[in-house]
C-alpha cells in the first residue's frame, strides 16, 4: 500500500473501469439480437441465400451477412427483398416488443 491511501484510489478507479467495461459488454449483447428474419423466411420458402443474391444482383457474401444479422440491408433493399419473397416487409423484421 502506498502512502496517503492511494491504494484505495487505485482500487476505486479499477472498480469503476470494470463497471463501465461490464456495461459495454451488456450493451453489445443487447445489440447482437437478431433484427431481421430474412434467413427464417428463406428457410420457410425453401430458398437459399445464394438464390436471393442472384435475384437481387448482390454478392452472396452481402446476403449472407443479412441472413446472419451481421449487417442489415437499408430500407429500399429490404423492400426489394420483401417483393422478391412475396411477403409483407413486416414479416422480415423481428418485433422490438418482448
Amino acid at each position: 500500500m502506498t502512502k496517503n491511501g492511494s491504494f484505495l484510489g487505485i482500487f476505486t478507479d479499477f472498480c469503476w473501469k470494470f463497471y463501465k467495461f461490464a456495461a459495454n459488454i451488456n450493451n453489445l449483447l443487447l445489440m447482437a439480437k437478431d433484427i431481421n428474419r430474412i434467413k427464417v423466411v428463406l428457410v420457410e420458402q425453401k430458398r437459399t441465400g445464394k438464390w436471393l443474391a442472384e435475384q437481387m444482383g448482390k454478392d452472396q457474401a452481402t446476403v449472407s451477412k443479412w441472413c446472419t444479422n451481421t449487417s442489415q440491408p437499408d430500407l429500399p433493399t429490404l423492400t426489394k427483398v420483401a417483393e422478391i419473397l412475396n411477403v409483407d416487409i413486416k414479416e422480415l423484421l423481428n418485433s422490438t416488443k418482448s
